[in-house]
């Protein structure tokens, strides 16, 4: 079967992209909003673009009424925003906190999460969450016909639990993929964890 992008309306382009592109991390975004309440969204059009700078790529729609998402509107008036991957076990919590709601009501209420201080950065984080990055906004680039932003985010801080560290065999710190169980996207509403781990060394 092939498949024609160029002939295709971008809502089957998407239900395609988020069937093949797979699996995809995903980025579980806290925010804060401009009257002090928190936000909290994921997104799977996400992933690690650089390292110096040490930037991740977040890629954010646009509400159903055509408003922006409270994500983006709070990154682009320079919110910092702390970017989890959310475990196995969170997978309700971080679907129940991708429905739409009205600005500056937060999807923390009924999720029964706790926020905690995120040591050296200004916005908390989950203390549910193994992996967290403490980030601001380098940039956001619109893209395409129909609104969707590209925002650019450099990482200041990162929380890796001591739960799921280990030492390899160069004894170099290292984090225990299958500890943290990261969850992961495919299309329509299936999740994906993590099977078996294979190590193969690059050549020389």
């Amino acid at each position: 079967m092939y498949i024609d992008f160029q002939q295709l309306e971008a809502t089957k382009i998407y239900h395609w992209m988020t069937q093949t592109v797979i699996p995809r991390p995903i980025a579980w975004a806290l925010t804060r909003n401009e009257d002090g309440g928190m936000n909290l969204a994921p997104f799977s059009y996400f992933t690690a673009i650089s390292s110096a700078p040490p930037t991740i790529a977040i890629s954010i729609g646009k509400k159903p009424s055509g408003e922006l998402k409270d994500t983006r509107s709070n990154l682009q008036v320079g919110a910092p925003c702390t970017v989890h991957i959310a475990g196995r076990e969170m997978a309700q919590a971080v679907t129940d906190s991708s429905r739409t709601l009205p600005y500056g009501e937060s999807e923390l209420q009924g999720l029964n999460l706790s926020l905690v201080d995120f040591e050296g950065f200004e916005l908390g984080r989950l203390a549910e969450c193994r992996l967290a990055f403490g980030c601001r906004v380098q940039e956001v680039v619109e893209l395409g016909s129909v609104p969707q932003a590209m925002v650019l985010l450099n990482i200041e801080k990162l929380f890796v639990d001591d739960s799921v560290m280990t030492t390899d065999a160069k004894g170099r710190l290292k984090v225990d993929a299958m500890q943290v169980d990261p969850l992961s996207r495919l299309g329509a509403d299936e999740y994906a964890t993590l099977g078996e781990v294979i190590s193969i060394p690059r050549p020389a």
